[in-house]
């Protein structure tokens, strides 16, 4: 007689991987690292406990899968954003970052926040600092098209600071502050091109 197949479907690892990476994710969503534990995530991905410590076998695992994945999806964010925009006037991309940071205090603050506390738990978690690296990289990348790399580096950290704080304070910044940080760091300065005068002597 011949054996009948089990009707148990063979999971698919990867699969799996990506269940308890999301799952993670959504845990820290809700409790923040300190309450990201394997059995949350367990039963969070509606998986048996011990698949997730199979697959990550500790907590900093579960950390840097979430932080991973969540820069490969920042990453592809930030290359359609720039394909879409090949040609932007200064003031244009000013309005339009400034577009960026107001979404970060409203209605994409939840996952903005979930992003901070994954990148921010790199502080303590030098395994992490690789990815966090990759992530001040793609900003970077994703400034230059439109400006020099002094600037795109000035602007890239005053970015990071005003998401920061207005993700922790009682008051995000207002559209006019933000705007005008913005449009201080990169419309272009005529005084630092113009000759110096020992140049012009």
């Amino acid at each position: 007689m011949t054996p009948q197949p089990s009707s148990r479907r063979r999971r698919d690892p990867e699969r799996r991987i990506a269940e308890i990476t999301a799952a993670t994710e959504r845990v820290i969503a809700a409790r923040g690292i300190e309450g990201l534990t394997h059995r949350a995530v367990a039963e969070e991905a509606g998986v048996p406990l011990g698949a997730t410590t199979y697959h990550f076998a500790t907590k900093d695992d579960l950390i840097q899968a979430a932080l991973q994945q969540a820069y490969e999806r920042y990453a592809a964010l930030l290359k359609d954003w720039v394909a879409r925009r090949p040609d932007l006037t200064v003031i244009q991309h000013i309005v339009l970052l400034t577009d960026i940071l107001m979404e970060c205090f409203g209605p994409n603050r939840e996952y903005q926040a979930l992003e901070y506390e994954l990148y921010l738990a790199a502080l303590r978690r030098p395994a992490l600092r690789p990815i966090v690296d990759q992530y001040a990289e793609a900003t970077l990348s994703a400034l230059l098209p439109y400006t020099d790399l002094s600037t795109a580096r000035a602007a890239a950290d005053a970015m990071q600071g005003l998401t920061l704080r207005g993700l922790a304070s009682t008051h995000p910044p207002s559209r006019a502050e933000v705007e005008d940080i913005l449009r201080r760091i990169l419309t272009p300065n005529p005084a630092l091109n113009a000759p110096s005068e020992a140049a012009g002597s």
